[in-house]
């Protein structure tokens, strides 16, 4: 959501977060990936901007306009 949101694709986060795509692409359907991995992407997402909450087992995120 957060990706999306800020317009940006799957390349332009790995970049961000500093992994490889496939990483991310993994991430994406599904699959396990490596903690740091999911630590890179997230930092990457909340520099941009991006917001995370969390409520009673449910995630929000808001980006800028």
């Amino acid at each position: 959501m957060a990706r999306s949101g800020l317009g940006w694709s799957a390349k332009d986060l790995a970049a961000a977060a500093g992994i490889g795509y496939a990483t991310v692409a993994r991430f994406e359907s599904g699959d396990n990936v490596a903690a740091e991995s999911i630590d890179a992407m997230r930092a990457a997402l909340v520099e941009a901007g991006a917001h995370f909450s969390h409520k009673t087992g449910r995630v929000g995120v808001t980006v800028p306009e």
